[in-house]
């Protein structure tokens, strides 16, 4: 082919692929969004991490998995949650877990639960004892206290101390930190509370000058007057009629 064609003829098919390449590139449908986040779910979280066997299967033994993630998705408030290693539970002294109703493991659970979102930051202002989702702060039963100390968190259940040792998941909403201590709550571990003092009983012996009436003592000493005078009478008498007569013999 002569030159001059071939010059000519180039730019025709630089033409014709680019509008190719180009009516390719426009035909491929475009890339899904990506999809929304799942709603959250606490056994998911803890399953990632690996090391919570023991509190995923009290957690799923007491149901309570299920009431956080409908409490995480229905509620504004949020929740924390504090979360014992399997090694945390290695620790506590042998038969601790199957000495529990199913109640107190309830309750066990409960008591690593807040029902509010609290940052790292907000652990600073926190007010104690702080409630948690086993109730009651009173002392001898679910009082928890959290303290810092620069950047370390600790927390008191009044049977033991811990420390929040990492943070697991947190997202404004849930946050999850893990604990070195499984959080042992006075009314399950503690010493007993103190019984109520006892008032003591009023005497219930009532002397003549409170009510009027006599009391066996009184009645006992009233009754030997009595006889003493009665038989001084007597005497007295028998001694004038003796008298009296010698004046008529």
């Amino acid at each position: 082919m002569p030159s001059f064609q071939l010059f000519f003829t180039f730019p025709l098919w630089l033409a014709l692929i680019l509008h190719s390449t180009t009516t390719t590139t426009l035909s491929q449908p475009a890339a899904p969004p990506p999809a929304p986040p799942g709603p959250t779910n606490i056994t998911k979280i803890l399953e990632k991490s690996g090391q919570y066997t023991v509190l995923l299967r009290l957690f799923r033994m007491t149901k309570l998995s299920n009431q956080i993630n409908t409490q995480l998705n229905n509620s504004n408030q949020g929740m924390t949650v504090f979360a014992p290693t399997d090694n945390a539970f290695s620790a506590l002294k042998p038969g601790s877990m199957n000495s529990l109703s199913d109640q107190q493991k309830v309750e066990l659970v409960q008591f690593h639960v807040v029902p509010m979102f609290l940052s790292t930051a907000q652990f600073q202002t926190v007010s104690n004892p702080l409630r948690t989702q086993a109730g009651d702060t009173t002392p001898y039963n679910f009082p928890l206290n959290i303290t810092t100390s620069g950047n370390q968190v600790n927390i008191s259940t009044g049977v033991v101390d811990a420390t929040v040792a990492n943070t697991i998941y947190s997202d404004g909403s849930l946050a999850v930190y893990q604990v070195d201590t499984v959080l042992l709550p006075m009314r399950m571990f503690g010493p007993p509370a103190p019984a109520p003092a006892t008032v003591p009983e009023k005497n219930n012996k009532k002397s003549k000058a409170d009510d009027g009436v006599e009391s066996p003592a009184d009645e006992d000493g009233s009754a030997s007057a009595e006889a003493s005078g009665g038989v001084s009478f007597r005497y007295n008498l028998g001694v004038l009629m003796a008298f009296i007569g010698m004046f008529y013999l």
